[in-house]
């Protein structure tokens, strides 16, 4: 699936062509969204749609990582020590990054950002590399968005409160999924993830 190949290349990207690096620099691997992409916090290196960003220069996501590293001037690899590595993206590998999947993903993850400062205003979204989420935490209750994962393999919001709920809303072994519909712009996949954070904070009212 393309989509899947996709999301796996730029959660690697993200991991350890920005976090990576950022973490040897500077000692945070925190992630920022942008409306085409995103972008280090701490470092000059972005992902703009297919593109790999760096001060003074920049190069399409084709070929191999670990060669558009060393073009950008850092050394290619994960956070090491951080979180357990996984899934890490080889330096290596042949990049084949499809454009309608890049687009879903950045568009899911900036819309995701947008309805996290709208449904909790004093939050600073931060996408996480390991995961390859945009979330905050708020009173023991993490909300986010994920591009997708091996429990889903295209982007969704969740809520994950740390005290386990049951009930129909709750239809995930973290808490509650919310499937983003790929045919909706920023604007209205912001209103329908703050609208599921609203429900979800409702539900977690009600049941105390």
């Amino acid at each position: 699936m393309e989509f899947v190949a996709t999301r796996r290349q730029l959660r690697g990207i993200a991991e350890s062509l920005i976090a990576g690096p950022q973490y040897r620099a500077a000692g945070t691997i925190r992630l920022a969204v942008r409306p085409d992409g995103f972008v280090g916090v701490a470092l000059a290196l972005a992902v703009h749609g297919t593109d790999l960003v760096w001060q003074n220069g920049g190069a399409q996501l084709a070929g191999r990582p670990g060669e558009l590293a060393a073009a950008a001037g850092v050394d290619y690899g994960p956070p090491e020590g951080v979180y357990e590595i996984v899934d890490p993206l080889a330096a290596d590998a042949v990049l084949d990054i499809d454009p309608k999947a890049a687009e879903l993903i950045h568009r899911s993850l900036y819309a995701g950002g947008y309805a996290l400062k709208q449904a909790l205003p004093e939050s600073h979204p931060v996408l996480w590399p390991e995961h390859f989420d945009v979330s905050v935490t708020d009173d023991e209750v993490n909300y986010g968005v994920s591009a997708g994962d091996s429990f889903h393999d295209t982007p969704y919001a969740y809520v994950g409160p740390w005290a386990a709920r049951t009930g129909s809303f709750w239809n995930a072994p973290f808490g509650a999924l919310l499937p983003l519909d790929s045919a909706h712009d920023v604007d209205q996949l912001a209103d329908d993830v703050v609208a599921f954070y609203r429900q979800a904070r409702d539900r977690l009212t009600d049941d105390g």
